[in-house]
This record gives C-alpha cells, sequence and structure tokens, in this order.
C-alpha cells in the first residue's frame, strides 16, 4: 500500500482517481490547488504525486519546479492534463516528472503509470520521456522530432511490417489482429478471460472478433 497525493482543481477527477486507488489498496491524499499541494507534501510525505498541470493558482509544471529547486522532489510524479503539448510534456520530464497522462485517463494507462511509479526510485531530470506514457500523437511528435530515440526495431519485425505496408488496409490490419489476438492468447494460456482484460475487449465482443478473424481458440490453451 502506498500514500498517493493527487493535485486537481477538478472535483470530478479528484473522486475518481481516489475511488479507483482506494479500490487498488493505496492511501489517498486529496488537494484541489497548489497551496493544498504544499501542505499535503509536507505532511504526508506522499510516495508518488498525480499532479495536474493546469490549476488556477500555481500550474503544475510551476509547482513541479518548486520541489525540484527546494530538494523536495523526493518522490515519483505523474503530470495529467487534457490540453497539454509536446513541449509543456518534455518541459516537465526534464524537470523530473517520470510520465504524462493525457485525460480523460483510462483505468489501464492509470494503474500502469502508478505500478511503474512506484515501482521506480525519483531519477532527477531525466533527459529523455517514456513514450510509452505519452499520448500517440506526442509521442509520434516527440519521436519525430528526436525528443524520444525510437525503440530498436527487431528485424523479423520490421520484416513483417514490410510484408504488412505492401496490402491493402483491410487486409494488413486483419493478419495484424489475428497475430495480436494469437499472442495474447499463447500468453495466458488460452484464458479468454485474461485476454479481455489484457486487450481491453469484453469478452463476448473478445470471442466474436477471434471468430471474425479465424483465429485458432485451442492453439494457445495450455497442453494443446
Amino acid at each position: 500500500m502506498a500514500n498517493i497525493l493527487v493535485v486537481d482543481d477538478e472535483l470530478g477527477i479528484r473522486d475518481l482517481l481516489s475511488e479507483i486507488l482506494n479500490d487498488e489498496g493505496h492511501q489517498i491524499e486529496l488537494a484541489e490547488n497548489a497551496a493544498q499541494a504544499r501542505a499535503a507534501r509536507g505532511r504526508a510525505r506522499p510516495d508518488l504525486v498525480l499532479l495536474d498541470i493546469w490549476m488556477p493558482d500555481t500550474d503544475g509544471v510551476t509547482l513541479l519546479k518548486e520541489w525540484s529547486s527546494s530538494g523536495l522532489l523526493t518522490m515519483p510524479v505523474i503530470m495529467m492534463s487534457g490540453h497539454a503539448t509536446i513541449d509543456t510534456a518534455v518541459e516537465a520530464t526534464k524537470i523530473g516528472a517520470m510520465a504524462f497522462l493525457e485525460k480523460p485517463i483510462t483505468l489501464q494507462k492509470l494503474l500502469k503509470a502508478v505500478e511503474q511509479g512506484l515501482a521506480k526510485t525519483v531519477v532527477r531530470k531525466p533527459t529523455v520521456l517514456n513514450a510509452a506514457l505519452l499520448p500517440a500523437d506526442l509521442a509520434l511528435e516527440a519521436i519525430m522530432t528526436g525528443v524520444i530515440p525510437p525503440a530498436p526495431v527487431d528485424p523479423g519485425l520490421q520484416a513483417m511490417q514490410s510484408f504488412l505496408l505492401e496490402k491493402p488496409l483491410r487486409d494488413a490490419r486483419d493478419e495484424f489482429e489475428k497475430a495480436y489476438f494469437e499472442f495474447h492468447l499463447a500468453k495466458e494460456g488460452g484464458s479468454m478471460t485474461r485476454v479481455a482484460e489484457k486487450t481491453g475487449l469484453e469478452r463476448t465482443h473478445l470471442y466474436r472478433k477471434l471468430k471474425q478473424l479465424g483465429v485458432d481458440l485451442t492453439r494457445g490453451k495450455r497442453g494443446a
């Protein structure tokens, strides 16, 4: 169980994040502005902070700078915003934020970011962003502009991508989706429940999708 500080001026966001993280067994401290966040930081010494960028009194990036310059950035900080640009995300990460979440925040991305944040010690002023935790459009722009170096590409994967790119879009998409679901079925031992959780699909929808793609449902089962 961790002590997590949630800083956001929107009551609905605070309540939602608090409910989700409480269900995960964490202790939650709430703040609706920078002043309350400062007090909570000094009082509770959180293990992790979820910090909104746009707030009425002091914005999240300014508060992050304040903590960094005063030696108080001793915990992982995950920035949140619905309107941030790549420049804002890069600036926050250079100051010391470990990740960026775009609103509306999905349950899967929230829990993944929190898990990764709690598993890591704070790295002061990292030089690169974590592309996996950026929104797709910001991550792509960051890679294109050189802010995030593209990940090394496996030669086999690169060959498969080239093969797919030569095909009509519908055929390429179907082949990719079939390979994607076959991978997860094998990884989860054929468990439809776990594959549904991993892929974010309802079990009934997943089953229909697999039948449509012609996926062999017995292939991934242990012992099959």
